[in-house]
């Protein structure tokens, strides 16, 4: 490209595409947000979606941006980052996305966007490309943020159980009824937190890339705010199938174990983001999901659904960089 003016359109272009994932991210992600409060049937799906969009857009009131920083500084070079390495980690994030949505499997559009952006970038300049302390921290998490989560919903049934066993079940139902909104929203804001802002680091390596944000990597406001809208806009047109495999065929939930779920979730994700960390809010809450169905008793879970979970998890880095470098090679035979 000769220089920034002449760049506009292609930049615009694939900001546009760039805030089609987030409504992607939103939209795949949706049940992870309000699986739980809908099959406890706290809440009809209509209104549990509208409850976890707008948690999902006031989460930028909460959290710092260090979530971004870490896409858009943290994953690969940014001096690599130009518009077809934007555009491929892009279309390898969406087509796996569409791919996953299609089939009802709960992957994450988080490490389909990292996968992505790591598969074009090794594509155009080699794996001398990727920053490795940033990318072993991400691939980590796909085993820590399940593990937290179950460690920390496995605690929480417990100890409610334990708080409320002279309790009627009637009565416990009354109270989590209850508390599982403040849970869900608690939850919604960790995932608007964390899964907005990556999209935000996209986009801003993108203008600072081309020059558009000075010397100084930063996230504009601007950005921030058309991320989180385009995100609670997906999770308000809701993600059905994924939220029936989520809220049902890995355990039967009550409103109990639905709140503690959610709250050992948030808390996974609230200490996630604040530490920068890019986590996959869908691994997060599975992980939650099957430690409260786990507590009951271990047959409880359907273990071979979760399985099939896992291998969704294991394969979406890899799917998603071979679908980006092979876009990269391709249309860089056009252009």
């Amino acid at each position: 490209m000769d220089g920034v003016l002449l760049a506009m359109p292609v930049l615009i272009g694939l900001i546009a595409i760039a805030l089609i994932f987030d409504f992607l991210n939103g939209l795949h992600d949706a049940a992870n947000s309000i699986a739980t409060i809908v099959s406890t049937r706290v809440l009809r799906p209509r209104y549990a979606v509208m409850w976890a969009a707008f948690f999902n857009f006031i989460a930028f009131l909460f959290f710092g941006l260090h979530v971004a920083e870490t896409i858009g500084r943290g994953i690969v070079d940014a001096d690599v980052v130009d518009p077809l390495v934007i555009f491929s980690a892009l279309i390898g994030a969406i087509v796996w996305n569409v791919i996953t949505w299609a089939l009802g499997i709960p992957s994450s559009s988080s490490h389909a966007l990292i996968g992505g952006l790591v598969g074009a970038a090794v594509a155009k300049a080699g794996t001398g490309t990727i920053i490795i302390a940033g990318l072993a921290k991400t691939v980590g998490a796909i085993f820590l943020s399940p593990a937290t989560g179950f460690v920390l919903a496995l605690l929480l049934i417990l100890t409610v159980s334990w708080l409320f066993v002279r309790q009627t079940p009637f009565f416990a139902d009354k109270v989590f009824r209850v508390l599982q909104f403040v849970s869900a929203s608690l939850y919604s804001l960790g995932h608007g937190g964390n899964d907005a802002q990556k999209t935000m680091g996209i986009i801003a390596v993108l203008l600072y890339s081309q020059g558009m944000l000075g010397s100084e990597f930063y996230v504009p406001f601007w950005v921030v705010i058309s991320c989180h809208a385009c995100i609670a806009l997906g999770t308000l047109m809701g993600g059905w199938r994924i939220v029936h495999t989520m809220g049902s065929r890995i355990t039967r939930l009550t409103p109990m174990q639905g709140c503690c779920a959610e709250t050992g979730g948030a808390i996974t994700l609230f200490a996630a983001t604040w530490l920068g960390i890019p986590v996959s809010t869908t691994h997060t809450i599975t992980g939650a999901i099957v430690g409260v169905g786990a507590a009951r008793r271990t047959n409880a879970v359907r273990w071979g659904v979760a399985r099939h979970i896992v291998v969704a998890w294991v394969l979406t880095l890899p799917a998603a960089a071979a679908i980006s470098a092979a876009t990269f090679l391709v249309v860089g035979l056009f252009v």
